[in-house]
């Protein structure tokens, strides 16, 4: 018999139990009560994981730690030359991919791993700055419309349809968000006198944060390394709690309320190994630090399961030496629902989308019938927006505030419509292969999936769809038909779970290709309830089980656990958001509602894999 790190090459980052029995060991607590973290001995690690296939330093990455892509970078100090290399990560290894149009390290990155977004950054063989920008497909590269302001060691962070970008050299501190087509300069972190470049950045378009970094000569700071940490909410900046280490060129993953920082530079021939965790008010220094000192990395992930991949070090300018961050067993706690604002129009059976602090609404049902109403969430108030051009309920929903998708619908036999919302108004798209109502929906605007749903006849449907943009193509149906049933995830790593199945407890997982139903089921047989977050990281709430329920239950990548209850029992609710962020609003009652519910807390034990051999 082979030991897992024989076959794999690295050792098991998880233990499903503890083996000192001691609730405390091995765990990084996030209390959600007291808004900070509780660094425990042993809580959290660092593991070497595949190398690189190009070391490189100063390149790009975006997506999770187990479906990240890689990009760009110096092949040595100061470029000497930098590369236009993409490497894939699944979890174990890298695997190339389509190179970029144009070399270039020092860019910002947004996105995930099948929709990733470049911009900015120096090639130092031909000695320029850059403003252009390239988006990622997946497989390959295609060129965007480039920044308004040439700038390199830029700062990034959001989707490819919705990023940011600020700071950077020759020495711009202008803020710009990109909207998938244009980009457009926004506010300034004006707070901060000069201009920081060699940052870290993680976070939304409305949800961001900096931190780190160094300021450039002549611009009112000394140029040294920097503590300073600046949250973005959408439009203007304010200063965060400084870091415990000042560093520059340092790796960072995460959002703005849970955020991780680690390695960086301050000049040769110091580089640091420290990790720091973010709780959206303050640092907290870590006990897992970097086997070797690195900086010039680019991170991903999240602040509990992240990724750093190459860099440089005090003996190399460039490494393809890999590193995962994980907790082992729980990262966030005491899970717990929060009212937020109400709805302006109470519906049920409506679309949703976005996060907790940018949500969207759209259709929806009552009594008096379908309807078109579309409204935004600010994190407490929703506000009315431009209708959808169809007036549906039972309808599925993807995407971002700004970058929406809603597909399908009914009642009646079903429909295919399918509309793009880009923050201010919506757009008619090509339908959807096979009509239907109740489809469940994952993804973004350019990389949307939808499954299942119910038609008549025959009535329920194993249809998949995935959605690039502009289109949809048929892909591996579900293994088993359903309806008022939810969704997570991702267009390449998704989640189905519950609905009108025999049991109502079944979970499908999908890998981009086909389904897979796996073993762990919920808890308790539902129909009807809301769906948020990734394949690895879910909750399943609310829903109907003969009557409506408050049940909640989390995923975490192997099984589903009972979790905190929410307060108003319903089904046919709109959902967004993540773990551990997440937002409820609408469904049915006795009547139309309009209550929003806020979901804080609760990730645990992610990213475990598993693997049997004889």
């Amino acid at each position: 018999m082979s030991t897992y790190k024989n076959l794999i090459g690295k050792d098991v980052n998880f233990l499903t139990t503890d083996p000192d029995n001691d609730a405390a060991e091995g765990q990084i607590w996030y209390n959600s009560t007291a808004g900070a973290f509780k660094n425990v001995a042993g809580a959290s690690t660092w593991s070497s994981t595949g190398s690189l296939t190009t070391a490189r330093r100063e390149s790009g990455a975006a997506g999770t730690q187990t479906a990240s892509v890689v990009f760009g970078g110096g092949l040595a100090p100061n470029g000497n030359p930098d590369t236009n290399a993409t490497e894939e990560y699944n979890g174990f290894n890298f695997a190339n991919s389509g190179s970029m149009n144009q070399a270039r390290e020092g860019m910002g990155a947004a996105g995930t791993q099948t929709a990733a977004l470049a911009f900015g950054g120096a090639n130092y063989t031909t000695g320029g700055v850059l403003a252009s920008n390239e988006e990622y497909g997946g497989a390959s590269w295609t060129a965007g419309n480039a920044m308004n302001n040439p700038r390199s060691y830029v700062a990034g962070f959001g989707l490819q349809t919705a990023a940011i970008a600020v700071g950077g050299g020759p020495g711009t501190a202008v803020t710009e968000s990109y909207d998938g087509t244009n980009w457009t300069n926004l506010s300034s972190p004006s707070n901060v006198p000069g201009i920081l470049f060699t940052n870290a950045g993680c976070g939304t378009q409305t949800a961001g944060i900096i931190f780190g970094g160094g300021y450039l000569d002549g611009f009112g700071k000394p140029p040294g390394p920097q503590a300073v940490t600046l949250e973005w909410d959408g439009s203007s900046w304010t200063a965060g709690g400084n870091l415990n280490q000042a560093r520059r060129r340092l790796g960072g993953a995460g959002t703005q309320t849970a955020a991780l920082g680690f390695g960086g530079y301050s000049g040769p021939p110091q580089f640091f190994n420290v990790t720091e965790a973010y709780d959206g008010s303050s640092w907290t220094t870590l006990s897992a630090t970097l086997a070797t000192g690195t900086g010039h990395m680019h991170g991903s992930g999240t602040a509990v399961s992240a990724l750093s991949a190459g860099g440089a070090t005090s003996t190399a300018g460039a490494v393809a030496t890999s590193y995962e961050f994980n907790n082992t067993i729980n990262a966030i706690t005491q899970a717990a629902w929060a009212a937020g604002g109400a709805l302006n129009t109470a519906r049920f059976y409506l679309g949703g989308c976005g996060t907790q602090t940018a949500g969207l609404a759209f259709g929806g049902n009552e009594p008096g019938g379908s309807k078109n109403e579309t409204e935004e969430y600010n994190g407490s108030t929703w506000s009315e927006q431009n209708n959808l051009t169809t007036a549906r309920a039972y309808l599925g929903g993807c995407g971002t505030q700004t970058a929406g998708l809603g597909f399908g619908g009914g009642p009646s036999t079903g429909l295919g419509n399918t509309e793009e919302y880009d923050g201010t108004s919506w757009s008619e798209q090509n339908d959807l292969n096979t009509v239907r109502q109740g489809p469940s929906g994952c993804g973004t605007q350019t990389a949307g999936l939808a499954f299942g749903g119910y038609h008549a006849p025959p009535g329920a449907s194993n249809a998949t769809e995935e959605y690039d943009g502009s289109s949809w193509t048929t892909t591996g149906n579900l293994n088993t038909a359903n309806y008022q049933f939810a969704g997570a995830g991702s267009q390449t790593a998704a989640l189905a779970f519950g609905g009108q199945t025999p049991t109502k407890r079944q979970t499908e997982e999908y890998n981009g290709t086909a389904w897979t139903t796996v073993p762990a089921t919920l808890t308790t047989g539902v129909s009807g309830q809301s769906g948020a977050g990734t394949q690895d990281s879910a909750i399943s709430a609310l829903g109907t089980l003969g009557g409506n329920t408050t049940q909640t239950e989390q995923y975490n990548g192997t099984g589903w656990s009972i979790s905190a209850n929410a307060t108003q029992a319903r089904r046919g609710a709109g959902a967004g958001g993540t773990v551990p962020a997440a937002l409820v609003f609408g469904g049915y009652v006795t009547g139309e509602a309009a209550n929003t519910e806020e979901f804080t807390g609760g990730t645990s034990a992610l990213n475990i894999k598993t693997i049997t051999t004889s």
